[in-house]
């Protein structure tokens, strides 16, 4: 039989290298800010849009600023009710306080493009017409005159 070596006294571990943990750190980062996608508002309302197809894409998001109209969703309907509602931003609004909105959004935005600013109306397809005419009245009201409709690119007649 052979002998086993004992091991001599005190051998010290060696240290694990931490030269590549910044590397790791930054990639890891990196995969996060990429992948991850900021949300301007949340949606409060139910907003299946309608279907077109003769449609054309806003060039430049910068100039747009969007109204969201339809039914609040199932979590928010106990507080706003079942009617249709307009959503400003992050929050339910009245029609009386498009006014506002507009004129902040062309505040906050290079005077330069003042007159190319676009209101994006994003109608849920079950919304009542009554409530998207309020809103272009007041709209016209401000001298908003550059509005676009928000669709869905597909055929306009839905088959079984």
């Amino acid at each position: 039989m052979s002998k086993f070596t004992k091991k001599k006294g005190n051998q010290d571990v060696p240290e694990i290298s931490t030269a590549s943990l910044p590397d790791i750190v930054f990639m890891l980062l990196f995969f996060f800010m990429v992948s991850t996608t900021m949300r301007d508002s949340d949606l409060l309302l139910q907003n299946v849009l309608p279907k077109a197809d003769q449609v054309t894409k806003l060039e430049k998001k910068d100039r747009v600023m969007f109204i969201f109209m339809g039914k609040p969703s199932e979590r928010y309907q106990s507080a706003y009710g079942k009617g249709d509602k307009i959503q400003l931003n992050d929050r339910l609004s009245e029609v009386s306080e498009i006014r506002n909105f507009v004129l902040a959004e062309r505040a906050s935005r290079d005077p330069a493009l003042e007159k190319v600013l676009t209101a994006s109306l994003k109608v849920d397809k079950n919304t009542k017409m009554g409530i998207v005419g309020d809103v272009k009245q007041e709209l016209r009201k401000i001298e908003q005159y550059k509005v676009n409709y928000t669709t869905l690119k597909g055929s306009v007649v839905e088959r079984n």
